[in-house]
């Protein structure tokens, strides 16, 4: 169905020039130093930085891309994906954010995430920070290519505009607003955003049901598909040799289910590791104002994740009820809420709801575009190749940085039929895997150096690569999502190179087993947190007086979070 109403444009115009408006309202205030420029000179709220953290990660994928296999193949995929996704949104809130708030300021007040691991540990060659920003820009660059993809097939279907032209329309918007507001601006927006995928996300699910005659209609009608409704099975479209899935009689033909085993279903929730180390997600936390405000964030956010993902999931599943035969491919089927939307809702109420798609991909985009132009001009031209380089000169570095990276995701994006949800896995695994690890590592493990972080960034990148294009088509145990075996061989390279090199020096350690003590930062609101604190000045006192009694020059004052093998063994 096409439409070219004229109330649908002038709802997603006003929308446009709503967001272009911003960018210029925090233009002067986040152009005044590369702190303000990056992270909004860590000053952001709760809210903003929840909905900023979660608007960004989701992007289209979740208007589009899941609702896609929803439609397409049943509910065991996006299911277990979503349950991966919300767990794992709760557990980063969780055990990162407060810590990486609080270690980033002692390490040297780091503002981007490959700036904290290269003060993590002390490196002052930036050869961490250099790996570090080289695979956030390579994946990210994909990452803004499925952004456009989304904008593309938009406009394409909701007005019948050709589908390269107004890619990069609107990929355009997105560049330019993120040029001339830096940080800031992409945190407000994406606040707006959030807030209107959110309502878009609720109108249409609620819509859709309604639209088939309610619940019982509806999973009535689901259920005849064999395998649809199965969290342990999948739903098999047969398709003809275009890969198109065979229509007869006004009925969409499938075989029998395929079973969805426990290794399936464990690599689907492994989507939720990747939130470690999702550095869209991660500077969110070094920008919040307070440590003390992240437990409010925390519950804003993972609210939020797990009501959108829900809703993104049934869209797709009551899209084929309401529409069984509409689309034939997995890519086409990615356009399932945008038909829904006009089917049921008014214009210029439909106008808005499908601004929510826009929305998804412009926060996502941008907050791409600005990390990775953070990570070249902070990390690679300040870091490593011009040390006494100007704000300015950095900020103008980064903005040629997000010229390149809008040209290469214009690139990814030419292909009209490139699936969003496959494009997205992609990239969500490599910077899982690279990042996630020595993140964890970073902030709970002492014996962690340098010459671990560089071989679990470049182990993580490497298996990411070869799994995807050489063992996973193997099938079978190898079919599982690259995300699993690269996040584990991460971890195990960080640890055994780590414990294989020198041990990282005094200082270093000291920062660790100290980060947490924070004087004027008593009142905390995280339990794990407190209980740590509690239970390191209890150790502290302990050793003091084992020191003062046994006079031992080898007592040292260490983070709770880890015990050594001594100590172990005495317990």
């Amino acid at each position: 169905m096409v439409t070219k109403d004229f109330w649908v444009l002038l709802a997603m115009v006003i929308y446009f020039v709503a967001m272009l408006t911003i960018g210029f309202i925090y233009s002067k205030r986040s152009n005044s130093s590369t702190r303000q420029y990056f992270a909004g000179g860590r000053g952001v709220g709760p809210w903003l930085t929840a909905l900023s953290a979660e608007a960004s990660d989701m992007s289209g994928w979740l208007l589009m891309g899941l609702p896609g296999v929803a439609y397409f193949t049943g509910a065991a995929d996006p299911l277990w994906t979503a349950l991966g996704l919300a767990l794992g949104t709760y557990l980063n809130w969780k055990l990162v954010a407060r810590r990486l708030r609080r270690y980033s300021v002692v390490a040297g007040d780091a503002i981007t995430i490959p700036d904290f691991f290269s003060k993590r540990f002390h490196d002052k060659r930036n050869i961490v920070s250099t790996i570090a920003a080289l695979i956030i820009l390579v994946f990210f660059c994909v990452y803004v290519g499925s952004c456009f993809v989304t904008v593309g097939k938009l406009f394409s279907t909701l007005f019948g505009w050709d589908y390269h032209l107004t890619m990069v329309i609107g990929a355009a918007i997105v560049f330019a607003y993120t040029v001339i507001g830096g940080y800031l601006s992409v945190v407000v927006t994406d606040f707006i955003q959030g807030l209107l995928m959110f309502f878009a996300l609720a109108v249409v699910f609620i819509g859709s049901v309604a639209s088939v005659g309610g619940v019982d209609n509806t999973v009535a009608f689901l259920k005849g598909i064999p395998g649809f409704l199965d969290g342990t099975q999948m739903a098999t479209p047969i398709l003809n040799d275009a890969g198109e899935q065979i229509v007869k009689a006004g009925q969409a033909m499938f075989g029998a289910p395929t079973e969805y085993g426990v290794i399936t279903m464990i690599s689907m929730l492994a989507w939720g590791l990747g939130y470690f180390g999702m550095p869209q997600v991660l500077v969110r936390f070094l920008s919040i104002r307070s440590s003390e405000e992240i437990k409010k964030s925390r519950i804003i956010a993972t609210t939020w994740c797990v009501v959108s993902l829900a809703c993104g999931v049934c869209i797709g599943l009551v899209g084929r009820a309401m529409m069984p035969t509409q689309f034939v491919t997995q890519s086409a089927a990615e356009n399932i809420f945008i038909v829904v939307s006009q089917a049921l809702l008014p214009s210029f109420m439909c106008g808005i709801v499908v601004s929510g798609i826009f929305a998804a991909s412009m926060s996502s985009s941008s907050s791409y575009l600005i990390i990775g132009a953070s990570a070249v001009g902070e990390n690679i031209f300040r870091g490593l190749l011009y040390r006494k380089a100007t704000d300015r000169q950095v900020m103008m570095v980064a903005r040629i940085t997000l010229l390149v990276m809008f040209i290469f995701g214009i690139v990814v994006a030419f292909d009209q039929n490139s699936s969003i949800f496959q494009v997205v896995s992609y990239a969500w695994a490599g910077l899982g895997a690279s990042f996630g690890p020595l993140m964890l590592c970073s902030l709970y493990w002492r014996r962690t150096n340098k010459f671990g972080a560089i071989a679990g960034m470049l182990s993580g990148t490497a298996t990411v690569l070869i799994w995807h294009n050489f063992i996973k088509p193997l099938g079978g145990v190898f079919a599982i999502y690259e995300l699993l075996p690269a996040f584990i061989i991460s971890l195990l390279f960080i640890v055994v190179v780590s414990l294989l090199t020198p041990a990282p020096d005094a200082e270093v350690l000291h920062e660790f087993d100290h980060y947490l003590d924070d004087p004027d930062d008593r009142k905390v609101d995280d339990d794990l947190v407190a209980a740590e604190i509690a239970s390191g000045e209890k150790r502290a006192n302990n050793v003091a007086h084992a020191t003062q009694t046994q006079q031992r020059p080898d007592c040292a004052i260490r983070n709770p979070a880890f015990v050594d093998a001594e100590t172990l063994f005495k317990a």
